[in-house]
């Protein structure tokens, strides 16, 4: 799409009186009417007192691109290549976890509107719906696992193998979650969706789970995932092991110190999400935008760097590469469009970003991702 096909559909969107809430705190807001509390307060709040979650999006400003011009930006190329696919854009679907909180039909609807752009999609090891139903209704579209560790060993690996057999094109290992942040308003609002029962999907399919089971009752489910899914061991010797059984690249998500990047490179990892989930876990760690520059500088260009946390809109997404990200992914706001209007409010969400990207890009005077990294990024 043109910057000015962009333009013409914002304008569209301007003159439609019922038109879908435009920028994130409209978003917010609209999705804050159509959720019940207790789930909007897990999907919307931070770690301790948010300040990380804060500072994820207020650390965005003190970037500021500084643009070239008089280049010719009338059909920009946003294409990236990753692990041997090409994207249409640098922009993804971070995972999000007990999508069924939103909207009933969850993950199914959220990879349907990922296919339709041909962006990847990360589906969370705690899906309300399984990855064999996701492959149901989207057999072909780019997509990645993202695997918490198991407290059996054993569930992680036939989690991988599955997601192999279903044609997944990544393994994305969560490092930072080994146990629950502390999360305030789930604590006041009493609130726990895995212990109701919304991250089963996975588990409830899998083989090596249900054998550990007494029975396969939903409360007999609901307590394994709850016995398996904090790891507080989980370590560099369980990745290396991951690295060994599985044919997939290998992402870690939640690297933040340019040490833990070298030595996950030096590992074999195939690739480093910048990440410190949204701020839902420790709260007072770095902004995820201001650990991108260092992760990206030891990592060298010798693996993808990619980014996840703070992203609220097409600018982001240009910071973000522009500091040196290979991708950006996107979380909270495609949960809030999938809450206020399904499949359809998705597609709208990331159509949105995708557009903002793409004429943000053109007026950076960028021709293509290469150009745009090596735009210069002023520190205001």
């Amino acid at each position: 799409m043109s910057p000015a096909q962009g333009n013409d559909t914002i304008l569209k969107q301007i003159q439609d009186k019922d038109s879908f809430p435009i920028g994130f705190e409209a978003l917010e807001k609209r999705a804050r009417e159509v959720i019940g509390t207790g789930p909007f307060g897990y999907i919307h709040s931070g770690a301790g007192k948010e300040e990380t979650l804060k500072n994820n999006t207020a650390s965005f400003g003190k970037y500021a691109i500084v643009p070239r011009f008089l280049n010719d930006v009338s059909n920009i190329d946003t294409r990236v290549e990753l692990f041997g696919s090409t994207y249409s854009h640098p922009i993804g679907l971070a995972p999000v976890g007990m999508l069924r909180l939103a909207h009933e039909e969850a993950e199914l609807a959220v990879s349907r509107a990922a296919a339709g752009l041909g962006i990847p999609y990360i589906q969370s090891t705690v899906s309300s719906y399984s990855m064999d139903d996701v492959c149901k209704v989207v057999p072909d579209s780019p997509k990645w696992f993202q695997l918490y560790w198991s407290t059996d060993q054993e569930i992680s690996y036939s989690f991988v193998k599955r997601a192999e057999k279903a044609g997944y094109e990544a393994i994305v290992v969560t490092i930072d979650t080994v146990m629950l942040g502390w999360r305030q308003t789930d604590v006041k609002n009493q609130f726990s969706p895995l212990k109701l029962g919304y991250g089963t999907g996975n588990y409830a399919s899998d083989e090596v789970f249900l054998s550990t089971l007494p029975d396969h009752s939903e409360e007999s489910i609901i307590d394994g995932v709850v016995n398996n899914i904090y790891h507080p061991t989980l370590c560099w010797d369980n990745i290396l092991e991951l690295k060994r059984r599985t044919s997939l690249p290998v992402v870690l998500k939640g690297i933040l110190d340019p040490e833990d990047a070298k030595q996950a490179i030096d590992a074999g990892i195939d690739g480093i999400i910048v990440s410190n989930h949204g701020g839902r876990q420790l709260d007072g760690a770095i902004a995820a935008i201001d650990a991108l520059p260092g992760v990206v500088e030891a990592a060298a260009g010798r693996v993808p760097v990619l980014f996840d946390s703070g992203i609220r809109s097409g600018a982001d997404v240009m910071k973000a590469v522009a500091l040196g990200a290979d991708m950006a992914f996107v979380g909270r706001p495609f949960v809030y469009g999938l809450a206020i209007g399904g499949q359809e409010g998705v597609e709208k969400v990331l159509s949105n970003i995708i557009q903002e990207f793409t004429v943000s890009t053109s007026l950076a005077g960028a021709q293509n991702i290469s150009q745009l990294k090596a735009r210069k990024v002023a520190k205001v």
